[in-house]
Order: structure tokens, then sequence, then C-alpha cells
């Protein structure tokens, strides 16, 4: 087994130690502690025992309440290494009460668990009904162990403590290891947990404790650049067996990152093709894989924690899915640096073929706690960007761009008049004919019309379209005269 975090040793032993926050007695060590109320923290959490069946003769008075109270938890959403954590005890008596002491124990351990043979395995990992011959696989790590000693004797010989009816309150307070914790998370076959616990230690009756769970997280920021990279992956599998083969089914998908957090969703790009001769459909879901080492040997537990489905494709269809999303329920953050306990998430496209195994396709992902926000970012400077680069065109371009002229403009009938050469008088065609017909068409002479035109007016364009036909009008009939 594995030791974690450095020992916190008691306070040292000495008149009055664990006192000094509430109140001390005198040399009749009979205690009277300040009277608070056991349910006045707000915004505070902890843990709580009613009074059990009372002491046997001579133990003194009766407990009525012993209650753990965690300040802030809830405020903070879990601790992480180097956080101090505080709180107090909380005693209500029914009478005077005789006691050795009251002592605090901070734990935080991995533990790992099960049988190879059939067997009922809890989620913390104690074995249910074991099979006499199976062997049994154990497994811990130890991250945190803090005592404190909230109240106790001066001296081994002295009488011990007595504590007079009513309430009373017992701060504490102490510092996580600053090495790196593992994040609280209880699986199939072990856990990885934290407390607090508080025990009172009485002269003539059992010690009677109380404890509460302390959940520890272990940040991973998804900014980092290993987990903004995309992910992309392609498959074909041939449906059909031996030569009876009807076609392959092809798979392709990508997302855009690695890591992503709780509530988030993830798009998903896929294509898929499929040539053979049956109905298939395109799944997606999100898995978890639990990894347990003890003793060398290795226990995996794979669960679905989300999926989506899309549409069936019939034989030769294809299927495109432009951002398909899949959110990511309330699941616990990925373990990646625990020795014995391992928690790792994929997302896997797959398609479900009648009659043949699925084709899959899994893709890596990372569970962090840190949301990504530099995506947007630099969306946002790449649109202010591109804004500053174009700003140039609104100094430049008119309002409102004119339209070129049109032909009409262009050509009058002026002009056309005076670029039109005399023809000669009609010759006999029978004698002086030697050639195509084609070979005495007048060259066409006239400014060609714009490249672009745009007209407004009606009236304009009808009297452009009027000399358009004019001139071609007056072309042919000069080209046939010369013939």
């Amino acid at each position: 087994m594995v030791r974690g975090a450095a020992e916190r040793r008691p306070m040292r032993r000495g008149r009055g130690a664990g006192l000094s926050a509430a109140g001390a007695g005198g040399d009749g060590r009979v205690l009277k502690l300040p009277s608070t109320a056991a349910a006045g923290f707000p915004g505070s959490r902890g843990a709580m025992t009613a009074a059990g069946p009372g002491p046997g003769p001579g133990a003194g008075g009766k407990v009525k309440t012993l209650a753990l109270v965690l300040q802030d938890e809830a405020r903070r959403g879990g601790y992480c290494s180097g956080d101090t954590v505080s709180g107090q005890v909380l005693l209500e008596l029914a009478g005077p009460l005789p006691l050795r002491g009251l002592r605090l124990e901070a734990a935080g351990r991995a533990r790992v668990a099960w049988s190879e043979a059939a067997g009922t395995v809890s989620a913390a990992g104690a074995c249910g009904a074991e099979a006499a011959a199976g062997p049994r696989r154990e497994a811990e790590v130890r991250y945190l162990d803090v005592r404190q000693s909230l109240l106790r004797r001066t001296a081994e010989g002295e009488e011990g403590l007595v504590l007079l009816d009513g309430r009373h309150a017992f701060p504490f307070s102490f510092q996580l290891p600053q090495e790196p914790l593992v994040t609280s998370f209880t699986g199939k076959y072990g856990s990885i947990q934290y407390y607090v616990k508080a025990i009172l230690e009485r002269p003539a009756a059992p010690d009677q404790s109380v404890q509460t769970e302390l959940q520890v997280i272990s940040h991973i920021d998804v900014n980092s650049p290993a987990l903004l990279t995309p992910v992309l992956r392609s498959q074909e599998k041939m449906v059909g067996c031996w030569f009876f083969t009807s076609g392959p089914v092809s798979l392709s998908a990508k997302i855009e990152r690695k890591g992503y957090c709780n509530g988030e969703a993830i798009p998903i790009y896929a294509e898929i093709e499929n040539c053979s001769s049956r109905l298939i459909v395109p799944k997606a879901a999100i898995f978890q894989t639990q990894t347990y080492l003890a003793s060398g040997k290795t226990k995996t537990f794979r669960q679905m924690v989300a999926n989506v489905r899309g549409n069936h494709i019939a034989s030769g269809g294809t299927d495109t899915w432009n951002g398909k999303t899949l959110k990511i329920p309330p699941v616990s953050p990925s373990i990646l640096d625990c020795c014995i306990i391992r928690v790792e998430y994929s997302l896997a496209v797959y398609i479900h073929i009648p009659g043949a195994k699925k084709l899959m396709i899994e893709m890596p992902l990372v569970i962090g706690t840190i949301p990504c926000i530099g995506f947007s970012s630099r969306n946002s400077s790449i649109t202010s960007q591109f804004s500053m680069d174009m700003s140039w065109l609104a100094l430049t371009l008119p309002e409102h761009p004119e339209a070129p002229p049109n032909y009409a403009d262009v050509v009058s009938e002026e002009e056309f008049s005076r670029h039109v050469t005399a023809y000669p008088p009609p010759i006999d065609c029978e004698e002086q004919l030697c050639c195509p017909v084609f070979a005495y068409i007048q060259e066409f002479r006239f400014q060609p019309p714009p490249l672009y035109s745009e007209v407004k007016n009606n009236e304009k364009n009808q009297v452009s379209n009027r000399l358009q036909k004019k001139q071609l009008f007056f072309f042919f009939e000069k080209a046939l005269l010369n013939l």
C-alpha cells in the first residue's frame, strides 16, 4: 500500500490544550462552554447524530446532539489542494457529562477490491457473496491523514473533564496537502473518498462519533493545447461473408476538440456512405471506462452515459452530420492521475448493420472542470480584424454606384450614318460573282456595345431596342444589295 500526505500530529498536551477557542475551566475541572445554536451556520454543511440510548450507571449526562459542520463548502463547490478546511463540532448535552476528550480526524484514500470469482461487489469495493476458492484483489492509496485534539485532559493521572448541560461549539481548521489530490469518485469496484470525523471519548461509555464527507476536485483545464486539437477518424467495412459480399459501408467522423465539460454539447461532423444492400442506422454515444488495478491485475467496467441516433440510410444512400449535437450529462471529471483507479471517456460514432458487426469509430474525450474560453475569444478577435480590414471599402465606393451608359448613348444615329460607306451599284451576279456570298458582307465597323449596361428608364430601353433593330435591318439590306 502507498501512503500519501504526511500525517498531522495531535496538538501537544498541556493545561487548557484545545480549549482556547471554546473556553477553559478552573481547577475543579468542571467546564461550561459558551452556548451556541446547533443549526446556526447559514451556507454551511455538515453531519449530525441524534442522541442514542442513555449512558450506563455513573456515566453522567446524556448527549442529545453531536454535529460536525463545514463552512463555505457549498460556495466552494469542492476543495482543492492547499485549501483550508474549517468548521465546528457542535455538542448539545442534557446534563453534566464526564469525558476523556474530543478529537478530529481527516482522511482521504483510494480503495480497490474485487474477487476474481463471481460475487456481488459494492460501490466502495467491499465484496459480498464471495466464492471460497476465488482470490481477492485489494489495493489502497492514502492521500490525506490529519489528526487534531479539540478537547482533552491536561494530565493522565487527573480526573476527566466534565461538561455542563447546554450547547457547546469547538471550532477547527486544517490545510489540505499542497500535493495534487485526486477527485472524489465512487465506482463499481472502488472509490476515492475524503472525510472529516469527530470522535467524543467517554470514560464509562463507548466512543461516539460523527462523520461528513469532503468533496475534493482536481481541476482539469480544457484550454490546454493538447485538449483543443481536433480529432478525426475514418473506417470502412465490407458487409457480407465469403464470396457473397453486398458492398462496403464507410464512415468518417470528426470533433472540433478533445476536451469538454459537463453540460456542454459536442458537435459531431460525420459522413456515412452505404454501398451495401442493407438498411443501416448511424448512432453516437459517450462511454465511461473505469479501470481498477490491484495485485498486478486489472478490472474494467464500461458504461454508456449519453447517446444520439441518426436517420436510416437505405442501400446506395449517404448521410452527413453537420454538427449533430450530443450533450454531456453530469458525470465525474476524468481521473488520470491515480495509480489504482482511472476514469476515462470516449465518443463513439458507430453504424448498426443488421446481420453484421457494427462499424465503430472511437475518439478519446477528456471531461474537465474549467470550460473552454479560447474559441469564443478567437472568434471575436477574427471578427474585429475582418471589420477593421474591410473598413476602407466605405471610403472609396460610392453609396449608390452609377450605371454604365446604354448602347443608344454610345452610338447615335448621326455617328451610325458617318460610319456607313457608299456601296457601289448592283452588279451582275452571273458575270462578276466568282466567290461565296459571305465574302461580300460589309465589315461591321461600329463601336461594340458596353460589356455591362443597366437601364432604369423603360422609355430609354425601348428606344435602344428600336435603334438596334433598325441598325441590323439596314446592315443586312446593304449586304444583300451588294450581292
